[in-house]
């Protein structure tokens, strides 16, 4: 059985920083891509950062380009976003997924490309 677990949501002011973790069991992400995608309140969700298996170079989506960095350790299993610099846009639930996605820039974000996600983790940026 596959399972993702974001954790690290919460409440933050703006300029502050959250780091989103994803432990991954039942499922190697070493030959994986892993990215992370944001709903926001009465938006559609959306790919915000996104990584192919053999790849170094990650995607971000303009609006966080900057201001947050996608990272795997794949001796734990287990990916994270390091989110600086929040703005209050950024609020939204996070969630974290795999798959055997391949592609480079944003068509390595295409989320009905992923096959297995997280249960998702709020995060709401206000003052």
């Amino acid at each position: 059985q596959v399972q993702l677990v974001e954790s690290g949501g919460g409440l933050v002011q703006p300029g502050g920083s959250l780091r989103l973790s994803c432990p991954a069991s039942g499922f190697p992400l070493d030959y994986s891509a892993i990215g992370w995608f944001r709903q926001a309140p009465g938006k559609e969700r959306e790919g915000i950062s996104c990584i192919a298996a053999s790849s170094t170079v990650a995607y971000y989506a303009p609006s966080v380009k900057g201001r947050f960095t996608i990272s795997r350790d794949n001796a734990k299993n287990t990916f994270t976003l390091q989110m600086d610099s929040l703005k209050p846009e950024d609020t939204g639930v996070y969630y974290c997924a795999t798959g055997r996605v391949v592609g480079s820039g944003p068509l390595i974000c295409r989320e009905h490309e992923y096959d297995y996600w997280g249960q998702g983790t709020q995060v709401t940026v206000s003052s």
